[in-house]
């Protein structure tokens, strides 16, 4: 899969018509439970690999898009915003839809949904299992079969993550933005009478590979990089929305499609020349300073059901060991609502005066 219709604006990704997506750092959660929202820690780094063509693997050049470093057992989870025009977005972890289960098809379908929509949905912290909740994107190498590819399909070939826009059809979009046009006009007489100019996302600035840390000697073959992809560790309370409009509103063809490499630190280094992020926080220590956790729901949405091939997928822990990291739960009032949020563009109805 070759990057299409995507850029880098610092460690964001930008597809299509500005939808972005951030890779997020977190806390990783316990293997066990249900627990509420961990926070964000800080963007994952995020390069472009075709700036690294004498470093990186050949078969990275063949697939193109970008990478960014992560530990082993490291969680992520994506954060989605930049567009305030519908968007459909495909998440494959080793080319295993996140939402649905089932394997990578670059098209969207309903039955089972394999997308989420934007900006109705603000963020994924990993796969659909259901009942308002999802299981937290874990890293792990390939060739264990504790990723989501290898547990659902029986291989483990492609690692990383694959994202995928879909635009409205013009004709749906223009409806759309005919159907939000008096709303907006009546907005701006509040705010001085004039409607403000529109705001264009900035155009992406050329890469800049940040400060170095010794980078690998010239002429030097590009060796091997570890693979790494996705499994999964503790649950969370998380919904995962149905999209509400016919499948037909939707673009045929992709918009945007990038492959995301997972990297390991040393080979991040090595590729780079660059210093990997430090490795993640303790999570009790995080806890235990009083820092906030999250809770979020939406009462005017549809929570999707659990997708059928990830509900036997394990926690990685399988495979990894027990994980031994300390965990102290939060403390009531700790964990921060962050309130039952409005449809978009949803119409107020009016009453008798």
């Amino acid at each position: 899969m070759t990057a299409a219709g995507a850029r880098v604006e610092g460690n964001e990704l930008l597809l299509g018509d500005g939808a972005r997506v951030s890779f997020m750092r977190t806390l990783r959660l316990p293997e066990s439970g249900t627990h509420a929202l961990p926070p964000g820690l800080g963007q994952f780094p995020l390069r472009r690999v075709e700036d690294y063509p004498d470093t990186v693997p050949p078969e990275w050049l063949a697939k193109g898009g970008v990478m960014l470093p992560v530990y082993l057992r490291e969680a992520m989870w994506l954060s989605f915003g930049g567009t305030a025009e519908p968007t459909a977005l495909q998440v494959g972890v080793g080319k295993v839809c996140a939402v649905s289960g089932e394997r990578w098809t670059g098209r969207l379908a309903r039955r089972p949904q394999n997308y989420v929509v934007l900006p109705r949905q603000p963020w994924l912290d990993g796969i659909n299992s259901g009942d308002g909740t999802v299981r937290q994107f874990v890293a792990v190498p390939l060739g264990l079969g504790a990723t989501v590819e290898g547990q659902v399909t029986g291989e483990e070939t492609t690692g990383g993550v694959q994202l995928q826009a879909f635009a409205l059809r013009p004709d749906r979009l223009a409806q759309w933005r005919a159907a939000r046009a008096p709303r907006t006009r009546s907005m701006s007489v509040g705010y001085g009478g004039a409607a403000p100019a529109p705001s264009m996302p900035p155009a992406a600035m050329p890469y800049a590979p940040g400060a170095a840390a010794g980078p690998p000697p010239p002429g030097a073959p590009a060796p091997a990089a570890p693979a790494m992809g996705l499994g999964v560790g503790g649950s969370m309370h998380q919904e995962v929305y149905e999209d509400h409009r016919p499948l037909s509103d939707w673009a045929e063809e992709a918009a945007a499609r990038v492959f995301v490499h997972l990297v390991t630190p040393p080979a991040w280094h090595r590729i780079t020349g660059e210093r990997p992020p430090p490795s993640p926080v303790d999570r009790a220590a995080y806890t235990k300073a009083g820092l906030p956790w999250f809770d979020y729901y939406d009462e005017s949405a549809t929570d999707l059901a659990a997708a059928g091939p990830l509900e036997t997928v394990k926690p990685v822990g399988e495979w990894l060991g027990e994980d031994h990291a300390p965990w102290t739960p939060p403390a009531p009032g700790q964990v921060k609502s962050l309130g039952n949020a409005p449809r978009p563009g949803a119409p107020v109805q009016d009453g008798d005066w």
